[in-house]
Protein backbone atom coordinates (compact mmCIF):
# COMPACT_ATOMS: atom_id res chain seq x y z
CA UNK A 1 0.00 0.00 0.00
CA UNK A 2 2.66 2.64 0.23
CA UNK A 3 3.98 2.63 -3.28
CA UNK A 4 0.37 4.01 -3.44
CA UNK A 5 0.83 6.95 -0.96
CA UNK A 6 2.96 9.39 -3.24
CA UNK A 7 1.05 8.85 -6.24
CA UNK A 8 -2.18 9.54 -4.31
CA UNK A 9 -0.95 12.54 -2.60
CA UNK A 10 0.07 14.06 -5.67
CA UNK A 11 -2.98 13.21 -7.38
CA UNK A 12 -4.91 15.16 -4.64
CA UNK A 13 -2.73 17.69 -4.86
CA UNK A 14 -3.33 18.19 -8.27
CA UNK A 15 -7.21 17.95 -7.77
CA UNK A 16 -7.55 20.42 -4.88
CA UNK A 17 -5.63 23.23 -6.99
CA UNK A 18 -7.39 22.55 -10.20
CA UNK A 19 -10.98 23.33 -7.88
CA UNK A 20 -9.14 26.08 -6.17
CA UNK A 21 -8.31 27.73 -9.21
CA UNK A 22 -11.55 26.98 -10.60
CA UNK A 23 -13.37 28.90 -8.03
CA UNK A 24 -10.84 31.31 -7.58
CA UNK A 25 -10.87 32.56 -11.47
CA UNK A 26 -14.90 33.16 -11.08
CA UNK A 27 -13.83 35.25 -7.54
CA UNK A 28 -11.22 37.34 -9.94
CA UNK A 29 -12.15 38.08 -12.74
CA UNK A 30 -15.23 35.79 -14.32
CA UNK A 31 -18.10 37.16 -12.01
CA UNK A 32 -16.35 40.64 -12.12
CA UNK A 33 -16.51 40.65 -16.17
CA UNK A 34 -19.98 39.81 -16.36
CA UNK A 35 -20.47 42.58 -13.55
CA UNK A 36 -19.78 44.99 -16.05
CA UNK A 37 -21.53 43.75 -19.30
CA UNK A 38 -24.64 44.56 -20.73
CA UNK A 39 -27.23 42.52 -18.02
CA UNK A 40 -28.76 40.59 -21.22
CA UNK A 41 -25.71 39.72 -21.99
CA UNK A 42 -24.32 38.49 -18.89
CA UNK A 43 -27.68 36.59 -17.89
CA UNK A 44 -26.59 34.71 -21.46
CA UNK A 45 -23.28 34.03 -20.53
CA UNK A 46 -23.88 32.42 -17.44
CA UNK A 47 -26.58 30.15 -18.95
CA UNK A 48 -23.77 28.99 -21.38
CA UNK A 49 -21.43 28.96 -18.98
CA UNK A 50 -23.30 26.58 -16.36
CA UNK A 51 -24.57 24.47 -18.99
CA UNK A 52 -20.95 23.84 -20.34
CA UNK A 53 -19.09 23.16 -17.02
CA UNK A 54 -21.47 20.00 -16.59
CA UNK A 55 -18.27 17.55 -18.55
CA UNK A 56 -15.62 15.35 -17.93
CA UNK A 57 -13.01 17.25 -17.55
CA UNK A 58 -14.47 19.65 -14.66
CA UNK A 59 -16.31 16.34 -12.79
CA UNK A 60 -12.95 14.78 -12.49
CA UNK A 61 -11.94 17.98 -9.98
CA UNK A 62 -15.82 18.70 -8.78
CA UNK A 63 -16.25 15.05 -7.81
CA UNK A 64 -13.55 13.48 -7.35
CA UNK A 65 -11.30 16.14 -5.08
CA UNK A 66 -12.96 14.70 -2.11
CA UNK A 67 -12.65 10.82 -2.66
CA UNK A 68 -9.12 10.97 -3.54
CA UNK A 69 -8.25 12.46 -0.68
CA UNK A 70 -10.28 10.79 1.73
CA UNK A 71 -8.68 8.07 -0.40
CA UNK A 72 -5.00 9.62 0.41
CA UNK A 73 -5.70 9.52 4.00
CA UNK A 74 -6.54 6.04 4.54
CA UNK A 75 -3.94 4.97 2.98
CA UNK A 76 -1.59 7.03 4.79
CA UNK A 77 -3.14 6.24 7.76
CA UNK A 78 -2.52 2.44 6.84
CA UNK A 79 1.02 3.38 6.62
CA UNK A 80 1.44 4.95 9.86
CA UNK A 81 1.58 8.10 8.55
CA UNK A 82 -0.60 9.48 10.85
CA UNK A 83 -0.25 14.00 10.65
CA UNK A 84 -0.41 13.44 6.39
CA UNK A 85 -3.52 11.19 7.19
CA UNK A 86 -4.70 13.87 9.62
CA UNK A 87 -4.46 16.45 6.85
CA UNK A 88 -5.80 14.96 3.74
CA UNK A 89 -8.54 13.91 5.46
CA UNK A 90 -9.40 17.14 6.88
CA UNK A 91 -9.09 18.62 2.88
CA UNK A 92 -11.57 15.76 2.15
CA UNK A 93 -14.46 16.72 4.24
CA UNK A 94 -13.90 20.47 4.53
CA UNK A 95 -13.87 20.38 0.76
CA UNK A 96 -17.09 17.47 0.96
CA UNK A 97 -18.93 19.69 2.76
CA UNK A 98 -17.18 23.42 2.02
CA UNK A 99 -16.73 23.21 -1.86
CA UNK A 100 -19.25 20.06 -3.82
CA UNK A 101 -22.02 20.49 -0.95
CA UNK A 102 -22.25 23.77 -0.61
CA UNK A 103 -22.30 23.88 -4.75
CA UNK A 104 -25.01 21.48 -5.14
CA UNK A 105 -27.17 23.11 -2.58
CA UNK A 106 -26.69 27.00 -2.99
CA UNK A 107 -25.19 27.46 -6.25
CA UNK A 108 -26.32 24.91 -8.34
CA UNK A 109 -30.01 25.60 -8.00
CA UNK A 110 -29.24 29.49 -8.83
CA UNK A 111 -27.85 28.64 -11.72
CA UNK A 112 -30.69 26.21 -12.78
CA UNK A 113 -33.14 29.12 -11.74
CA UNK A 114 -31.28 31.72 -13.65
CA UNK A 115 -31.28 28.74 -16.88
CA UNK A 116 -35.37 29.28 -16.72
CA UNK A 117 -34.74 33.09 -17.04
CA UNK A 118 -35.42 34.01 -20.87
CA UNK A 119 -33.71 36.88 -22.78
CA UNK A 120 -33.23 39.65 -24.15
CA UNK A 121 -35.04 41.15 -20.60
CA UNK A 122 -36.06 45.03 -20.75
CA UNK A 123 -32.50 46.44 -19.37
CA UNK A 124 -34.64 47.61 -16.15
CA UNK A 125 -35.57 43.36 -15.69
CA UNK A 126 -32.41 42.33 -16.63
CA UNK A 127 -30.42 44.44 -14.21
CA UNK A 128 -32.83 43.48 -11.58
CA UNK A 129 -32.38 39.91 -12.63
CA UNK A 130 -28.05 40.24 -12.80
CA UNK A 131 -28.17 42.14 -9.65
CA UNK A 132 -30.42 39.82 -7.93
CA UNK A 133 -28.81 36.82 -9.10
CA UNK A 134 -24.48 37.94 -9.07
CA UNK A 135 -24.46 39.00 -5.35
CA UNK A 136 -25.46 36.21 -3.85
CA UNK A 137 -23.87 33.75 -6.19
CA UNK A 138 -20.66 35.32 -5.40
CA UNK A 139 -20.67 35.69 -1.62
CA UNK A 140 -21.70 31.95 -1.98
CA UNK A 141 -18.67 31.66 -4.20
CA UNK A 142 -16.14 33.25 -2.46
CA UNK A 143 -17.21 30.82 1.03
CA UNK A 144 -16.73 27.86 -1.96
CA UNK A 145 -13.04 29.00 -2.78
CA UNK A 146 -12.41 29.65 0.79
CA UNK A 147 -13.04 26.39 1.72
CA UNK A 148 -11.44 24.91 -1.24
CA UNK A 149 -8.67 27.23 -0.73
CA UNK A 150 -7.91 25.43 2.90
CA UNK A 151 -8.61 21.95 1.50
CA UNK A 152 -5.59 22.58 -0.94
CA UNK A 153 -3.29 23.97 1.90
CA UNK A 154 -3.78 21.16 3.73
CA UNK A 155 -2.79 18.69 0.81
CA UNK A 156 0.46 20.33 0.85
CA UNK A 157 0.93 20.24 4.52
CA UNK A 158 -0.01 16.46 4.06
CA UNK A 159 2.62 16.25 1.27
CA UNK A 160 5.36 17.76 3.68
CA UNK A 161 4.07 15.47 6.52
CA UNK A 162 4.60 12.63 4.67
CA UNK A 163 8.52 11.64 5.35
CA UNK A 164 7.16 11.65 9.24
CA UNK A 165 6.29 9.06 11.21
CA UNK A 166 3.42 9.30 13.66
CA UNK A 167 4.65 9.47 17.07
Amino acid sequence: MRFLLLPLALLSLLLSGAIFGFFYAWVCSTMWGLDQANPNVAIQAMQAMNASVRNGVFAQAFFGTPFVLLLTAFVAYRVQRSRAALCFGLGGLIYLFGGMILTMAVNVPMNEALALVETPLSPEQAQQVWSDYSAPWQVWNQIRTGFSGLTLLLTGLGLFALPQRAA
